[in-house]
């Protein structure tokens, strides 16, 4: 049954057992199988610049609302009365939103259910974990609709290879979970019963590591995004470096010693 509330982007904030707190994000247009208008991309965009600023957020969960979409993409709805100047200022907005996804400086965990075409990949691809239902549709068919793929589909062919990735922007065809999986698009696939344990066990997992620890090491990753292998690895020196600056490192030291 569809949902009669409107269009929104959903948050509930969670005590993790270790300490620290989990944030669930939903993108709720289940109407319109989660696709994103203008309205939605800036909600989102606003709810994770807030919590970035959380110090005590350890995981993000992020999903869409109902079985049959992650997100379906943008709205063809908003964007079919679109000009130069409004095309721009809308896939702006989008590719905010989905770096303030990229910058929220814990690991965050795209659950995908159904489609996940268009804007929904680029979103999914600027989360650092994806676990896939066994349903799962991805790709990339805006050449279908006559415009290119843009923004954050740049991050896919570090995701999947320079060719997977002229596949999907080139013939709009989609990929199953199966596939997906295959060419790294997805790190995990399971039936869609079993998506929430799927998460549950990476939230558990990084729930009990260092805190300060998962947060240097999002910046790391981040970084080797967007440097050269040389200079990442020479920065990575001073961020080991920095994990002592607090008693972080010593008591979990001392505490897995003690279990040895």
């Amino acid at each position: 049954m569809l949902s009669d509330e409107p269009p929104q982007i959903r948050c509930t904030v969670e005590a993790l057992p270790a300490g620290g707190r989990l944030a669930r994000v939903t993108i709720d247009h289940r109407r319109r199988v989660n696709t994103l208008n203008t309205e939605l991309i800036a909600q989102l965009a606003s709810l994770c610049e807030r919590l970035q600023t959380d110090d005590e957020l350890r995981c993000v969960v992020l999903t869409g609302a109902g079985d049959r979409a992650f997100v379906g993409g943008a709205d063809i709805r908003e964007m079919v009365d679109l000009d130069p100047e409004s095309a721009r200022a809308f896939i702006s907005h989008l590719h905010v939103a989905c770096a303030s996804i990229r910058a929220l400086p814990v690991p965050v965990i795209a659950r995908i259910q159904g489609y996940c075409l268009g804007a929904g990949l680029e979103i999914a691809a600027s989360c650092d974990l994806r676990v896939a239902s066994d349903t799962a549709t991805f790709g990339m068919p805006e050449v279908n609709v006559g415009i290119p793929s843009v923004i954050e589909a740049a991050l896919l062919p570090r995701l999947i290879g320079a060719g997977k990735a002229r596949e999907l922007v080139y013939t709009g065809r989609s990929m199953t979970a199966s596939e997906a999986a295959q060419c790294g698009l997805v790190d995990r696939v399971v039936r869609a019963a079993d998506l929430d344990v799927a998460a549950l066990e990476w939230i558990q997992a990084i729930g009990t590591a260092g805190p300060r620890a998962i947060r240097l090491q999002k910046q790391l990753v981040h970084l080797w995004d967007t440097v050269p292998l040389d200079e990442a690895i020479e920065r990575s020196v001073q961020t080991f470096a920095d994990a002592y600056q607090t008693d972080e490192p010593r008591r979990l030291m001392r505490a897995f010693l003690k279990r040895v």
